[in-house]
This record gives C-alpha cells, structure tokens and sequence, in this order.
C-alpha cells in the first residue's frame, strides 16, 4: 500500500521559511519522480515543483528562486524547501507521485499559513 505522508507545515511570517517533508512508503523510493502541489483557499490545485528520479529539477514560475525541492533515496523522503515566504504562498501543499500501472498517489497535505 503506496502512502505519502506530508509534514512540516505552520505558521510563518512573509519573509520566513519552512521546510516541508514528505515521507514515502509501499513504492521503491528511488525509481519515483516526485513532485509538491498547492492548492489555496477556493482555488485549484497547482503544481509547484517537481523532482526526477535522477534528481533534475523543475519549478513553477511562481516560486522559482524561492524554493527547493530535494530527496534523499536512503529516507525515502522528498523535501520542499520554502524561503522569502509571501501570504500568496498560504496553501494546503500535497505531495505526489505516479505510477504508469496504479496512476497517481497523494499524501493527505499540510497547511502552510504565511502571514504578519
């Protein structure tokens, strides 16, 4: 059973960072491209950044220069690293996954609240 389990979010002043970690179970960690979502109060989900297997990068044009995504296999954990912090970033972050057989896989998320 394919679990992601997202951790780290809270309250932050604009400004300020967060590091957001999700830990991964039931998949072989290192053969996944991983990837963080946001989805803000009456809005869509969007992607936010995403990782390869092989560990390029990539990132939405909002949040470039701001934050990092990263992983270590040897956890099995992908890791969002969030600074310069704007209230526009307030959002539920998500992270997921996709499997070509199973489809895609989402953890439960976690509140990012950036606000004075």
């Amino acid at each position: 059973q394919v679990q992601l389990v997202e951790s780290g979010g809270g309250l932050v002043q604009p400004g300020g960072s967060l590091r957001l970690s999700c830990a991964a179970s039931g998949i072989i960690f290192s053969l996944y491209g991983m990837g963080w979502y946001r989805q803000a109060p009456g809005k869509q989900r969007e992607w936010v950044a995403a990782i390869t297997r092989g560990g390029s990068t990539n990132y939405a044009d909002s949040v470039k220069g701001r934050f990092t995504i990263s992983r270590d296999n040897a956890k099995n954990t992908v890791y969002l690293q969030m600074s310069n912090l704007k209230p526009e970033d307030t959002a539920v972050y998500y992270c997921s996954t996709h499997d070509a057989l199973r489809g895609d896989y989402w953890g439960q998320g976690t509140q990012v609240n950036v606000s004075s």
